[in-house]
């Protein structure tokens, strides 16, 4: 901020052409009473001006409305007068001696104590309106003052844009001249830029990337006022309607009109450089894509050449699937590099694919979590099976039924039944047990009970027909039964495997 004196009380104080002189003890009086910004001085004698004074203004009198003539009640006169100054919000009462009166009734100076109002004395030969255009004259200047510091802060956040990561320099620049903490927070809701960085307490960070985050998920646009453990906060959104790219918080409770407009220029040079750098984030994620198809086909030199390097193997390739591609790429690259890890992103039909080193698919864990999404991971191959890989990854992501990752490893350990059990197959499986369904809710039969049970003894009679409490010829004649429903010779292997294959398919 400039160091330009701002319009107080102190500041007419300090004019010794004025001679201006403070009655009230300094020290007596709340903190900061001489040190408020002065809006007005305004001058009038009547015993009640308040119906026409505004607030955060300097009231001066000569005082004839104390006068005996004009009925005013010594006793309780005074208290009535500045308690209506006190209340109307007057910051400062200025008694003109030696006009109509001398000296300054000693009522008044007990009262403006009581109050807390600074009283002073406006000598004889400094008129009210000398006062009046002082003040004046330290708006003018103050207002001079902030628009040229508003055209050099300009001047120097537009020089901090042209430097290497400008939009950094640029959020450096604005807290050095605001003189407070600015945070940059991305379309992710994470803290991206912080200046300077250990000025916010981390719980404090917290609470302000939450609010961040509710900002950019409800859409809000209009800056909002946050306070976190005493310390007020301003949130202003970057980017535009419908496509929000971020929050800029400052630690400031209110800013005036050319602190204002100096954040807006930032807000839309951080918008423009969020938009530039959008553009060129899916250029890459396009060209991601085409390299996705040479390491389909098990070749990853070429990805190798354009990139300049790739994961070091054995790699694990995932699946993400319904992850906001932008902030998922973001989020990523930045985690990437705190790892100091390398890894592989790329779109897809079937969601993003990563392909990263063995040792760091804790990450994978850490991005489900973060965006609440399914990721299918495969196991460690080598690039010249990514093809392999991939597929893997797809098996596992199609068999994981809620959020988190899910590792081929888990499939490949259950029964390649229930990796076979497609919603396809298990329409043909109850196409095919139609017949011997429709004949048990029919007849109250149970060959379909029977024949599982039969096949889970290996198909052999005496224990299967032990297990249903039947005689071994009831069975032998319900298997022959189904048989024929079913259109099948189930004395042949490949007809029982069948068969078993569609109850294991189908819905109970």
């Amino acid at each position: 901020m400039d160091d330009t004196e701002q319009p107080t009380l102190r500041a007419l104080f300090r004019r010794r052409d004025l001679g201006l002189g403070l009655v009230s003890a300094e020290d007596a009086l709340p903190a900061g009473a001489l040190d408020r910004p002065l809006r007005w001085v305004h001058s009038s004698d009547l015993a009640d001006p308040t119906p026409f004074l505004a607030e955060d203004l300097v009231l001066l009198t000569t005082g004839t409305q104390f006068d005996a003539g004009t009925r005013f009640d010594a006793g309780t006169g005074f208290e009535v007068y500045v308690g209506r100054l006190a209340d109307r919000g007057v910051l400062g009462l200025g008694f003109g001696t030696d006009v109509h009166r001398a000296g300054i009734p000693e009522e008044l100076i007990l009262e403006c104590a009581r109050r807390g109002i600074p009283l002073f004395e406006v000598p004889y030969r400094t008129p009210f309106i000398a006062v009046a255009r002082a003040h004046s004259e330290a708006i003018a200047a103050q207002a001079y003052a902030r628009r040229s510091w508003a055209l050099d802060t300009q001047r120097a956040l537009a020089l901090a844009a042209l430097r290497p990561q400008g939009l950094d320099a640029t959020v450096a620049e604005l807290g050095r001249r605001l003189d407070v903490w600015v945070g940059m927070y991305d379309a992710a809701g994470a803290l991206q830029l912080s200046h300077p960085r250990s000025a916010v307490s981390a719980s404090r960070l917290t609470g302000l990337g939450e609010r961040a985050t509710e900002i950019l998920t409800r859409g809000l646009e209009a800056g909002q006022s946050l306070t976190i453990d005493d310390q007020t906060f301003t949130l202003f959104t970057v980017g535009r309607g419908g496509h929000l790219r971020g929050v800029i918080a400052l630690a400031v409770d209110a800013l005036d009109a050319e602190a204002r407009a100096v954040v807006t220029s930032v807000i839309a040079m951080a918008g423009l450089a969020l938009e530039q750098s959008d553009q060129l984030a899916r250029s890459k994620r396009r060209l991601n894509s085409q390299l996705l198809s040479s390491l389909l086909d098990d070749d990853p030199s070429l990805a190798r050449k354009v990139l300049g390097g790739m994961p070091s193997a054995p790699v694990v390739v995932a699946i993400a699937a319904d992850a906001p591609t932008g902030p998922f790429a973001d989020w990523w690259d930045r985690r990437r590099s705190e790892h100091g890890t390398a890894s592989f992103l790329a779109e897809s039909p079937e969601g993003v694919v990563l392909c990263l080193s063995m040792t760091d698919d804790a990450l994978l864990d850490e991005a489900a979590a973060r965006f609440g999404i399914r990721i299918g991971a495969s196991g460690s191959e080598s690039y010249d099976a990514f093809s392999r890989a991939h597929a893997q990854a797809l098996a596992a992501l199609r068999q994981q039924s809620g959020t988190g990752v899910f590792h081929f490893a888990d499939a490949a350990g259950s029964s390649i039944l229930s990796a076979l059990a497609t919603d396809e197959a298990r329409l043909v499986a109850e196409s095919r047990l139609a017949p011997l369904r429709d004949h048990d809710a029919r007849s109250g039969g149970d060959l379909e009970r029977s024949l599982r049970t039969w096949l889970e003894h290996d198909a052999k009679a005496e224990p299967a027909a032990a297990a249903l409490g039947v005689h071994r010829h009831t069975l032998r004649s319900r298997i022959t039964q189904a048989g024929a429903l079913l259109g099948s010779d189930l004395s042949s292997f490949p007809a029982r495997a069948e068969l078993w294959t569609l109850l294991q398919t189908a819905r109970d």
